[in-house]
């Protein structure tokens, strides 16, 4: 691609940020699947416990930090030094991951999801330093660049991150394995993070309110004060509940729909992390390192017709019979390819809508309230990423086919092409 992609790379700048984002990213999604294959593969029935109760609420106690903690992440990332503050917090990643491998040998499931809660923890205070010190280290014709990688690096990991548990957690020593991996890769980000520039304080006389609830309501109101920061914040929140609806549902769609197997919902989350790359790197190159809104509008609309597409490419749950498909099962059908396509298609136009909200939500912010901001927009993510799953299930359970649920968020997913038309 261009050098204005690429040479962030091999700079002190944005290098070892990305690095300890990317491998903080994929434990988090190496440690959550190999937890909820275990449980349910392993724990949940010789312990007389419901497997899919479990792994319906990990995704509830992953998301419950962000509620509570993500304001007073936004405010410490304020007033204290950023690199420090992400030493700090990898540090932290150690200790939880020491006490996952633990949970992981012995197999206590709610030992397990206690882990699950603490790393959720750290992901909130993660969050907002993480994206306010882009700024810091990248000058405004970069960030278009440096978010695009984040935002390929993102999908990349929870690809790698989702396999790999998946992979290991049920061979032969799989627990040990998964247990000295995840610690291990803790380690590696630390060490990682050692190498991040210093990036001063831009409140550091800011006042921390140790109130929970009374800190989310002034950050969510400070961040809905300026318009353009509201809509980046809508559009972003939006996003990740369209992402997180399509993500969870691959495994339904591809058993359900197309009667096939794990391999073929693997195929179906590298197509999505090759197309979300590719958007992202493609939106680079159409804003050649402005910051503008201008294309978010023609993502929407194109992630709505991908969608509409997948609707009518999806087979009719139950028509098709017989032992599951594997991969190349799947591919020897010509028609498949289209769905293939189609989720590529909805994830190229994903990272051509998101990765300028999320400039625009860096760069329009208050500098001494960036990371407050950037909080807010985490707090708004988990709501709507909650609010999906919630949803997702009400309507599978009046018989709703995962097809149809997905184009139902297609259609209400054109409700943002206009109302995001005003963010320039």
């Amino acid at each position: 691609m261009s050098e204005n992609q690429f040479h962030l790379m091999k700079t002190r700048r944005f290098l070892p940020l990305f690095v300890t984002f990317f491998l903080g990213a994929a434990n988090d999604n190496l440690f959550r699947n190999a937890m909820a294959i275990l449980i349910l593969y392993r724990l949940a029935g010789p312990a007389g416990l419901d497997g899919k109760i479990l792994v319906s609420m990990a995704g509830g106690i992953f998301i419950l930090p962000f509620f509570l903690f993500s304001a007073l992440a936004g405010e410490l990332a304020d007033k204290y030094e950023k690199s420090r503050l992400i030493r700090r917090v990898k540090i932290a990643e150690i200790l939880i991951m020491g006490m996952g491998a633990a949970g992981l040998v012995a197999g206590d499931a709610y030992f397990l999801l206690a882990v699950l809660f603490l790393m959720g923890t750290q992901s909130a205070f993660f969050g907002p330093v993480k994206y306010a010190i882009l700024p810091s280290h990248l000058r405004e014709d970069e960030l278009i660049a440096g978010n695009a990688m984040m935002e390929a690096g993102t999908f990349l990991a929870i690809l790698l991150g989702t396999i790999a548990g998946g992979l290991l957690i049920l061979g032969p020593n799989g627990a040990a394995i998964v247990g000295a991996a995840v610690f291990g890769v803790a380690v590696a980000g630390w060490r990682a993070s050692q190498s991040i520039p210093t990036a001063e304080p831009p409140a550091p006389d800011l006042v921390i309110d140790r109130n929970p609830a009374r800190a989310t309501w002034r950050v969510m109101r400070q961040a809905n004060a300026t318009p353009d920061i509201r809509l980046a914040i809508l559009g972003i929140s939006w996003f990740w509940l369209v992402g997180a609806t399509l993500l969870s549902q691959f495994p339904n769609l591809a058993k359900f729909a197309f009667n096939a197997d794990n391999e073929v919902v693997t195929l179906f989350l590298a197509t999505a992390t090759v197309g979300i790359a590719t958007g992202s790197f493609l939106c680079n190159l159409m804003l050649n390192g402005e910051i503008s809104a201008r294309f978010v509008p023609l993502g929407a609309f194109g992630m709505t017709l991908f969608l509409v597409d997948l609707w009518l490419a999806s087979p009719v749950p139950g028509t098709l019979s017989g032992p599951l498909a594997d991969a190349a099962g799947f591919l020897a059908s010509p028609g498949n390819w289209r769905v293939l396509v189609d989720i590529l298609g909805i994830s190229v136009c994903g990272g051509i809508y998101t990765v300028p909200l999320y400039a625009i939500l860096q760069t329009r912010s208050d500098p001494d309230a960036r990371s407050r901001a950037i909080a807010g927009n985490n707090i708004l993510n988990a709501l709507f990423m909650v609010t999906g799953a919630v949803a997702t299930t009400l309507l599978l359970a009046e018989s709703w086919s995962v097809a149809e649920v997905l184009l139902a968020i297609g259609i209400i997913n054109l409700g943002m092409v206009p109302l995001l038309r005003p963010l320039r």
